[in-house]
């Protein structure tokens, strides 16, 4: 199996080559060991930072939302649903925990709603 990707690590955007051969992984193509691990994580488990937003209750307003951790990239649309039916209350601080644990990482706000 082979995959080409571009690495999205920092802005250099190393073109990578991730083969897998007898359970063993072989990236090439990377500037950096961190281009090795990103292209082999991304085979094997794909992760992903969710973004959303969420209702403010007592506010005529939206907020921005994000998982404090990246979640398995399955999980991305579970993730989702559970946000479309939740409401929150101001004020709200930027990095405020709002939910504790959805699908392993909890959302934080990523704005102040006063």
């Amino acid at each position: 199996m082979s995959r080409q990707l571009t690495c999205i690590l920092c802005p250099r955007g190393c073109a990578l080559t991730v083969q897998e051969a007898d359970g063993a992984w072989q990236v090439t193509g990377n500037a950096c060991p961190r281009g090795a691990r990103y292209g082999i994580e991304e085979c094997t488990n794909p992760t992903r930072t969710v973004t959303s937003i969420v209702r403010v209750k007592n506010r005529d307003t939206m907020l921005s939302v994000k998982t404090a951790h990246p979640v398995a990239k399955k999980d991305t649309f579970e993730v989702i649903r559970f946000l479309r039916g939740q409401q929150v209350s101001a004020p709200i601080k930027v990095g405020q925990e709002l939910f504790p644990d959805v699908c392993g990482s909890p959302i934080v706000a990523t704005k102040d709603v006063e």
